[in-house]
């Protein structure tokens, strides 16, 4: 079907008090296995290249890109495109033409002050090319000369007043805020602050959104969306079951050289991350466990 618009899937997420995945996807596998597994589920789900994702590929994005427009297209769920944790402004500008419909501009790395000028400049061109624009806010930091802390650094937590500043400042459309996950995570032992989100949710009025889910346990996930979390982004739990599907495939068959043997096993283990991960969002919808 047609490709659809990150914006309209969350905002609809979030006004049914549910969350759309995003998967990070690196290689043509993985696009294939989050559309797979979407499909085994019935629901919609948004495609994610990262700024890092595109440098592994020499820093060319339009080869992933078109491969993900095109497997998109052919799904038989909508299926959105958006590019991930962008800092250089050259690969954000060539996110219309590559079928993006979204960006999440990242200078949370910066002082507030001048993530704030970084995010804005973005959301104003962004939105004068239609697209949908969120950014990440971690702890209050960078005040007086000091950097801020990683936004999704132990103990890095988004202060809901100057969440709200910020949102109105720059006039994003969504939020990553820091609860408690971070990325790369292997092991699902997160706990996130729940009475902040609640904070947060109450405080903005813009979709808000979860990085470094992997390491979420479910029950922490079904929670979060309860709480107000519109967007939940998973990557590392992809890389996570394809390589230990792939190392045990050649552990009980070294023989084996045909990659396609081990690339598909490797596929299907994340299509099946997929399928589970969706699964629990929405029995967070539904109010089961």
């Amino acid at each position: 079907m047609p490709l659809v618009t990150t914006g309209e899937l969350v905002t609809r997420a979030a006004a049914d008090r549910s969350a759309v995945a995003a998967f990070n996807v690196i290689t043509l596998e993985h696009v294939e296995a989050v559309v797979a597994g979407a499909e085994s589920t019935g629901s919609p789900v948004i495609l994610q290249v990262s700024e890092n994702a595109v440098t592994f590929r020499y820093g060319r994005l339009m080869p992933l890109a078109r491969a993900a427009v095109a497997a998109a297209e052919r799904a038989a769920v909508p299926v959105a495109l958006h590019l991930d944790h962008v800092q250089s402004d050259d690969l954000l500008r060539q996110a219309p033409a590559a079928g993006f419909s979204s960006v999440m501009y990242d200078a949370a790395r910066l002082p507030y002050l001048d993530n704030l000028a970084a995010t804005k400049a973005a959301a104003d061109w962004a939105h004068a090319q239609g697209l949908w624009i969120e950014a990440e806010l971690g702890c209050v930091g960078g005040k007086n000369g000091q950097p801020p802390l990683d936004a999704h650094a132990p103990g890095a937590r988004t202060d809901p007043a100057e969440a709200s500043a910020f949102v109105a400042d720059s006039g994003v459309d969504a939020l990553a805020v820091a609860i408690g996950s971070s990325h790369a995570m292997t092991t699902r032992t997160a706990a996130l602050d729940h009475a902040l989100l609640k904070r947060l949710s109450v405080a903005l009025d813009v979709p808000l959104v979860l990085h470094g889910s992997s390491g979420v346990p479910d029950g922490e996930l079904t929670e979060a969306v309860v709480g107000g979390i519109a967007k939940v982004n998973v990557g590392t739990a992809l890389n996570l079951a394809m390589t230990t599907a792939i190392r045990d495939f050649l552990a009980a068959r070294p023989d084996a050289v045909d990659s396609r043997t081990y690339l598909s096993v490797g596929r299907e283990a994340m299509a099946r991350t997929v399928a589970g991960i969706i699964t629990v969002l929405a029995g967070a919808r539904s109010g089961t466990p």
